[in-house]
């Protein structure tokens, strides 16, 4: 799970910060900041939903900005899959809605 976390993360700061012709944002970026595998371990291990679904929550906010926000389309797509994972109630809840942001902030990309 640990990796699927930070492959959003890595994604969505893509989406928001990266630009043509400028050196991509790799893992070991300082803008990953706190949104790498180690952190998102950590806060597995202990059951920390709530900080998991906030650091994600903050890559997916910047990543919606991106996007046009919600009144786009891809934004719409973006947030709901968003709300998804926001509302999963225990960490075992994570799977199918981090597999769907996985895959949409990739296509996107």
């Amino acid at each position: 799970m640990e990796l699927l976390l930070e492959t959003v993360a890595l994604y969505s700061l893509k989406l928001a910060y990266e630009t043509e012709g400028h050196s991509p944002i790799l893992r070991d970026d300082p803008l990953m900041g706190g949104c790498d595998r180690e952190v998102f371990g950590l806060l597995v291990r202990r059951g920390d939903l709530a900080g998991i679904q906030g650091e994600i929550g903050r890559c997916l906010d910047l990543a919606l900005g991106a996007v046009g926000g919600v009144e786009t389309v891809l934004g719409r797509e973006l947030h709901r899959l968003a709300t998804d994972f926001s509302s999963a109630q225990k960490i075992d809840d994570l799977h199918a809605p981090l597999i769907a942001l996985n895959t949409y902030v990739k296509d996107i990309l």
